[in-house]
């Protein structure tokens, strides 16, 4: 009994849970039937007003038509019917230009605008009658508007009493009305390209009447064009529980005249929510028009809840009883958790040590000595207990501090013994398969020794088929360089690069088996990254790219390190980036380390596609995945590897950075200790050397300086330059820019080249050839700056003084020799020869022999447009003016 009792609260603690969540489901449910009920409501309102704006279209599309076919009759057969007698036609002058038709029958009225003749009055006679036939049953306000080409008049037609709301005709309604409709009518008869037009719904005041028009232009050859309009009522179309107010007609360019609308087509009507107004819109067949009827949001929601009222309040009162019950048996259910739940929570906590235990890779089993009788076990314990002696495994255990061994089916086991501090008399044993373990550990070790025989293996083969392809690429590319041909020298190339990947490959062997040694030696990095540049400056000029050097260490510096090794290592890391890149630029930086000076960071940036991170593991292994290629090869996928393992015996790592459509970046971190340097100069090789810098591109300018500073240049640009500052040197990268002597700074050229007199062309990456060639300009201009002797052999200022033109020629020779430097530099080669003439006859009139010879050969170079002896000659001639003054 006690145990039924202790099971009868549990039983029941369950109920408040439950009818919470009943409650809880209740509410959701009551919730979404409340919104479905809504949503639905609002659908069916929506579709009913949709069909009744169909069924407006359509009776309005068949009164258009009616009033189509009605035109065309009063055009073809009404107006165009031979005269007939007019005996009993009368008109009564009501207005100037407006004249009313007398007439027995008096469903219609007829008003004639304007000059006209008996054929008109006949006419309008004519169209009033078929007119009464037509609307003889009509209630709403008709009117019929007929602007005649023949004479220019006009006829209105109309259900109104005409006569009487025109009596004072232009202080009415009519006399608007009239105007604007002769205003629409001429400017659709001056139309080109419309021959149907509709206005937009319109409203008749005094019979809170609602309308649109219907014009309609017969073109008529030797007259202007005739025009009938019809105003359409449409008060009768719309249903009474629908405000004409809402309504509007508006040109629809979505939809083709042609088309036909149908009730039961759901594409026919379309619902825009506007603001805070509703919009049903359904176009009008065989018109350009559409019929557009607007509501407020009040409304729909009004009638919605009219529809729905009575199962919204039974919905409410449902889930305003559902949310008490909830909230009221809630309160109850931390009561109810009091009560004791152990016996559920022992069968959680049961069922989930069974589920471990079985779970146990090892053989667990409990046993309670006392009663003899398992307590736990697991599927391996159970296949052991058979064959084991579980009083003898005790007593043994005892003796051997809890640990035996047992051999059972000729299997070794380990049995772990231990007594349970719970219950003393229990004892846990955790059996374990040592036959197993010694199998799996000797498993791993036969899979290591394979794995160290591979790898010797791999670096014997590697070793062995370097060796073997040596010598035989090496006779390969001497017999190859004989040659002359293209082809021999593109065969060449490729036996060279062969030879180059056979080198490679046993330099990583060397490494690998620790059989390369350092050569350490003192050296300058700038003359390493010379020779780099020239070998790798062929394959950069063959695709087209720009490769910039920023060298940020000292020029003089020496550096204490492996250099062949730190060569390889640019050689390889260049020729992959070359490969990787497309188009752009390749950048070599080289600076110190912020966390050491005698570790140094080579930094090569590229604007290639970069490369995935399959190709950067290559670095731990080589040819490990595929690598990138271009049109002229494919990259090495040893070069990520060999780089990492020279580095690391260089003291170092390389580390590598790539981002798709950005390019990629190389950190490759040296140490090498600098050498310690003599005391500095006091006088450096281009002391008080002024150097301009015409320079296009940032990069290339930084460099520049750098290396004319780090010589003691003193540099200066066009816009730093003082009005009368002179330069020593100049420097530029544009071409047209270089007019006299200077150097062109080129990244694609090998070394240096001479262009002209006091004109080179250098490679600004290669420090040896820049300073060569800036050695060589100055030469060539302290030579040049020796002017020939006056044949006169006398003093050439005091003739100039003694002739008595010394002011003129002060007034007169500077401008001119100002404008020969403004029409050389926009080679305005006529006023320059003019120029340069008028300053020879004043040299020839004061007869400075070496003023007149220079104008002479000026004059000379002007004719062959040659724009650098141009420019000499101009400095030359002002120098000697100079001298002069």
């Amino acid at each position: 009994m006690s145990q039924s009792d202790g099971m009868i609260p549990n039983k029941f603690s369950l109920i408040p849970s439950n009818i919470t969540r009943f409650f809880l489901l209740l509410i959701v449910v009551l919730l979404v039937a409340m919104g479905v009920m809504v949503q639905s409501a609002v659908n069916a309102w929506l579709k009913d007003k949709s069909y009744q704006i169909v069924d407006i279209t359509h009776a309005l599309h068949k009164r258009v038509d009616t009033y189509r076919y009605a035109t065309w009759q009063i055009y073809d057969n009404v107006a165009a019917a031979p005269a007939s007698a007019s005996d009993g036609l009368q008109e009564t002058r009501l207005r100037q230009d407006v004249y009313y038709l007398e007439k027995p029958r008096r469903k219609t009225e007829a008003l004639i605008f304007g000059s006209h003749d008996s054929s008109t009055l006949e006419m309008t006679q004519r169209i009033s009658t078929w007119l009464d036939t037509l609307w003889g049953a009509e209630n709403s306000p008709w009117s019929m508007y007929y602007l005649n080409g023949q004479d220019n008049s006009m006829i209105l037609v109309s259900t109104l009493p005409l006569k009487d709301l025109s009596s004072g005709f232009k202080e009415t309604g009519v006399g608007t009305i009239v105007d604007s409709r002769r205003a629409e009518m001429l400017q659709q008869a001056n139309a080109l390209d419309e021959r149907e037009s509709f206005s937009p719904l319109r409203r008749l005041a005094w019979q809170n009447g609602h309308y649109f028009t219907l014009r309609t232009t017969f073109n008529q050859p030797g007259h202007l064009a005739t025009v009938v309009a019809f105003d359409l009522p449409i008060n009768d179309l719309i249903p009474p529980t629908m405000s004409l107010d809402s309504f509007q007609l508006e040109p629809d360019d979505s939809l083709s005249a042609a088309q036909a609308g149908d009730k039961e087509d759901p594409d026919s009507v379309t619902i825009n929510f506007n603001s805070a107004r509703i919009e049903i819109a359904s176009p009008l067949a065989s018109t350009h028009l559409r019929l557009v009827w607007q509501v407020p949001f009040g409304t729909l929601l009004m009638d919605t809840v009219q529809n729905i009222l009575l199962p919204l309040l039974l919905n409410i009162g449902l889930l305003a009883l559902a949310l008490f019950g909830y909230t009221t048996f809630r309160q109850q259910t931390p009561r109810s958790s009091e009560v004791p739940n152990g016996n559920g929570e022992l069968q959680v906590l049961r069922a989930l040590n069974e589920e471990i235990v079985a779970l146990l890779p090892l053989g667990l089993l409990v046993h309670d000595l006392d009663a003899n009788r398992t307590v736990i076990s697991n599927k391996i314990a159970d296949h052991l207990l058979p064959h084991l002696n579980l009083q003898n495994i005790i007593a043994m255990a005892d003796q051997h501090q809890g640990v035996i061994q047992a051999t059972i089916n000729n299997e070794l086991y380990e049995i772990r013994q231990f007594r349970s501090q719970i219950a003393p008399r229990t004892q846990i044993f955790v059996i374990r398969d040592q036959d197993r373990e010694i199998l799996v550990n000797k498993k791993l070790k036969q899979a290591q020794r394979l794995y160290e025989k591979n790898q010797q293996g791999r670096v014997a083969f590697m070793q062995h088929i370097g060796e073997a392809l040596q010598q035989p690429v090496r006779n390969i590319a001497e017999h190859a360089a004989g040659f002359t041909t293209p082809e021999h020298k593109q065969l060449a190339n490729e036996a060279q690069t062969i030879v180059r990947l056979v080198d490679e490959i046993q330099l990583l062997n060397m490494l690998e088996a620790d059989n390369w040694k350092t050569t350490t030696t003192p050296f300058t990095i700038q003359a390493l990254i010379d020779e780099v540049a020239l070998e790798m400056l062929p394959i950069i000029k063959r695709k087209g790219l720009q490769l910039l050097i920023n060298n940020q260490l000292p020029v003089d510096e020496e550096r204490h390190g492996d250099r062949e090794a730190l060569r390889k290592i640019l050689q390889l890391l260049l020729h992959y980036s070359v490969t990787t890149t497309q188009i752009g630029k390749i950048t070599l930086e080289i600076s110190e380390e912020e966390s050491a000076p005698d570790r140094l960071l080579f930094r090569v940036l590229d604007t290639g596609e970069g490369i995935g991170n399959d190709e950067i593991d290559n670095l731990h292994f080589p040819f490990l995945n595929e690598t990138s290629e271009d049109r002229y090869g494919k990259a090495y996928g040893l070069t990520f590897y060999l780089c990492d393992r020279l580095s690391r015996k260089l003291g170092g790592h390389l580390n590598i950075k790539s981002r798709a459509d950005i390019g990629t970046r190389y950190n490759l971190h040296i140490k090498m200790a600098a050498e310690p340097q003599p005391e500095a100069q006091d006088e450096k090789l281009l002391d008080e050397v002024v150097a301009m810098l015409d320079i296009t591109s940032n990069e290339v300018r930084n460099i520049v300086t750098r290396q004319l500073e780090n010589w003691g240049a003193n540099c200066i640009t066009p816009d730093e330059r003082l009005a009368s500052q002179e330069f020593d040197i100049f420097l530029t990268d544009n071409p047209s820019n270089l007019t006299s002597s200077g150097l062109l700074l080129s990244d694609d050229e090998n070394g240096m080249r001479k262009l002209g007199p006091g004109q080179f062309r250098v490679n600004f990456n290669i420090s040896n050839a820049m300073q060569d060639a800036v050695l060589q300009l100055i030469e060539e201009q302290l030579a040049q700056e020796e002017m020939p002797e006056s044949p006169l052999g006398g003093d050439e200022n005091a003739q100039l003084h003694a002739s008595g033109y010394y002011s003129l020629f002060v007034d007169t020779v500077p401008e001119d020799v100002r404008r020969l430097y403004t029409e050389s530099a926009t080679s305005d080669f006529a006023a320059l020869a003019q120029t340069a003439h008028r300053l020879k006859g004043v040299f020839a009139m004061l007869n400075l022999v070496p003023g007149k010879q220079l104008c002479e050969t000026l004059e000379h170079h002007i004719r062959e447009s040659d724009a650098a002896n141009i420019q000499k000659y101009t400095s030359d001639i002002d120098v000697y003016v100079k001298s002069l003054l």
